[in-house]
C-alpha cells in the first residue's frame, strides 16, 4: 500500500537526508512530537523509499559538479591569471570580476615579484575519467549501502540505548 507524502512527511526525508537524525529531521519538518514522529517514519518503507530518492539525485547533483569542476581545471582558460601577472595595480572591483579557478596557489616572494602555481590539467583530466569509470560502477554500491544502514538502524530499538 503506497501513499502519497503530504509536505511535512517530504520535508522530514530531505533533512533527514541532510542530517542523518530523525528526531532534528522532524523538529525542522514541523512535527508535534519529533522523537515519536521521526522514529515511526524511518519504519516506513514509502519514506525510506524517498529518502532513498533525496539521496541519489543529492549524489547525482554532487557527481555533476564535481565533473563541471573537473573539466574546469582541465580546459578553462588562465588568461585573468596571466593579466593578473603583469597588472600593477587592481581595484576591488576588477579583483571579484577575474576568473582565478584554475589558480592553486599565488605568492610574493620578493617585493615585485609574483609567482602563480596552476592546478594540473593531466590530473584533473585523470579524476574525470575516474569519475565516468566509478560512476559507470559504484552508484548502486553506495545506495545498497545506505538502505542496509537505514535498515539496520530500525532494528536498534531507540538508537541503540537501552
Amino acid at each position: 500500500m503506497k501513499k502519497n507524502l503530504n509536505t511535512k512527511e517530504k520535508l522530514f526525508c530531505v533533512f533527514y537526508s541532510s542530517k542523518g537524525n530523525a528526531v532534528e529531521a522532524a523538529v525542522l519538518a514541523g512535527f508535534d512530537d519529533p522523537c515519536k514522529n521521526g522514529n515511526a517514519l524511518l519504519a516506513r518503507e514509502d519514506i525510506i523509499e524517498y529518502i532513498s530518492s533525496v539521496n541519489k539525485k543529492k549524489l547525482e547533483f554532487l557527481s555533476r559538479k564535481a565533473v563541471t569542476g573537473y573539466e574546469r581545471l582541465a580546459f578553462g582558460s588562465f588568461n585573468d591569471a596571466v593579466g593578473l601577472l603583469f597588472s600593477d595595480s587592481l581595484s576591488k572591483e576588477d579583483l571579484s570580476s577575474i576568473d582565478l579557478f584554475n589558480v592553486a596557489e599565488i605568492k610574493r616572494p620578493k617585493e615585485g615579484a609574483m609567482e602563480i602555481k596552476f592546478f594540473d590539467r593531466i590530473k584533473a583530466l585523470e579524476k574525470l575519467e575516474l569519475l565516468d569509470r566509478s560512476q559507470k560502477n559504484s552508484a548502486s554500491d553506495f545506495y545498497n549501502a545506505i538502505i542496509n544502514g537505514i535498515k539496520n538502524s530500525q532494528d536498534d530499538d531507540g538508537g541503540g540505548s537501552e
